[in-house]
């Protein structure tokens, strides 16, 4: 019977923890994350996509600090950031990679987004090409 009572002691204060874990006010609304992608072969100059931005929603900003959610993962020999000459965070986000110096390159952009929750939910976008 210990056991059990112990048992159950544990489970709900390990439900307690991950139930107040997140009290950041970026963790306050519904959440969703919109990316764009590059694929690139050797001797391309580069290229740049735009992040979509769902209906209703807003750029998240990182936990603690005043900067957008936003992350590049690349591969190959390329350089890739968010172009701030193109990018507001509010109603468009650019993403740029120079070069690509290797067989193939790649990079994605994405960032994190609070939505409103009266939208009725994430509605997909058109892909937009460049």
């Amino acid at each position: 019977m210990k056991q059990y009572m112990i048992g159950f002691l544990m489970i709900g204060l390990m439900c307690g923890t991950m139930l107040v874990g997140h009290t950041s006010s970026s963790f306050a609304a519904p959440q969703t994350e919109s990316m764009c992608t590059i694929g690139m072969v050797k001797g391309e100059k580069g290229r740049t996509c735009e992040v979509p931005i769902p209906d209703g929603c807003t750029t998240a900003k990182v936990p603690g600090y005043d900067q957008p959610w936003a992350d590049i993962s690349k591969g190959g020999a390329t350089t890739c950031q968010f172009d701030t000459q193109k990018t507001d965070w509010a109603t468009i986000i650019t993403g740029s990679c120079g070069p690509c110096a290797t067989d193939n390159c790649s990079a994605q952009f994405s960032v994190k987004f609070n939505c409103l929750g009266s939208t009725g939910g994430y509605k997909p976008q058109s892909r937009k090409t460049h």
